[in-house]
Order: structure tokens, then sequence, then C-alpha cells
């Protein structure tokens, strides 16, 4: 079983980053997906979801309207697209199976 993000890096304020996941060795379509971070010293906190369909998803307050969770079952991905970023952003971004699986994270900053 596995989950690899990818997508991270270094990013101005404002600019926009597309995060994917990629999942093996379960079947990822019968798994709501959700996203996570976890900043620096900070808990990890949730951040979206998305229902295994991908008709159904919800967003923590701090990201609502800027970011958007999407999947493609066929590709047995999950994307993050992000927008309008923020230095607070700035974390570790980690995919989660809800229920089973979690990702080893891709780091995202956002700095001038």
């Amino acid at each position: 079983v596995q989950l690899v993000e990818s997508g991270g890096g270094l990013v101005q304020p404002g600019g926009s980053l597309r995060l994917s996941c990629a999942a093996s060795g379960f079947t990822f379509s019968r798994y709501n997906m959700r996203w996570y971070r976890q900043a620096p010293g900070k808990e990890r906190v949730f951040i979206a979801h998305i229902s295994s369909g991908g008709g159904s998803t919800y967003y923590a307050d701090s990201v609502k309207g800027r970011f958007t969770i999407s999947r493609d079952n066929a590709k047995n991905s999950v994307y993050l697209e992000m927008n309008s970023l923020k230095p607070e952003d700035t974390a570790v971004y980690y995919c989660h199976a809800l229920g089973g699986y979690w990702g080893q994270g891709t780091q995202v900053t956002v700095s001038s």
C-alpha cells in the first residue's frame, strides 16, 4: 500500500501550487480521501475532504475558497489545487485514505 504525494515546493505569497497524491495497493475508489497539513511545531490538521465518488467535498475554514480538492479514480489519484497562497500555508501536506493509509508528505513553503 502506498500514497505518494508530489507537487510541493517554494512559492511566493499569492501564488499557486497543485499537489498530487498517487495511490496503489488498495481499492482507491472505495475510500473517502483527505488532505491534512502540519506546520512546524504544530499538530497535523485537516484541510480538505472528498467522498469516494468525488461528489461531496468540504474544507477547513482556513482554506475555504482558496483550495480545491478533486480526484480521478481512473488514475487512483487525489489532488489539491491551492491558490492565493499565504505564508501561513507553509507546512508539510499529507494525503490520507480515511480510516486507512497516510502518505509521507510533501513540503509547501510560501515565502518571498
